[in-house]
């Protein structure tokens, strides 16, 4: 059973930053992307940056130029620099890994205050 595990969220001002992780465990035969998503109250999930199977990255408009993410292969991590943080980047964000299925981890609450 493929378990995601995040950490590294909290609470920072704006224009601070922080380090999301996520480790995956179980049986991971194969991967196709990983990805971070985040979610606010009363919104869908919106994916914030991922890594395809090929290797490619993508990054949605509003994070693009302050996020980076990259992975451990070795250390089955996952992560996400978050820099220049904005109050609107307040949400829970969540690691997403599609194999043969979709995995999610437990999520991670980030707040950013003005």
């Amino acid at each position: 059973q493929v378990q995601l595990v995040e950490s590294g969220g909290g609470l920072v001002q704006a224009g601070g930053s922080l380090k999301l992780s996520c480790v995956a465990s179980g049986g991971i035969f194969s991967i196709n992307s990983l990805g971070w998503y985040r979610q606010t109250p009363g919104k869908q999930r919106e994916l914030v940056a991922e890594i395809t199977r090929g290797g490619g990255i993508n990054y949605v408009d509003s994070v693009k130029g302050r996020f980076t993410i990259s992975r451990d292969v070795a250390k089955n991590t996952l992560y996400l620099q978050m820099n220049s943080l904005k109050p609107e980047d307040t949400a829970v964000y969540y690691c997403y890994l599609l194999s043969t299925r979709g995995y999610w981890g437990q999520g991670t609450q980030v707040t950013v205050s003005s």
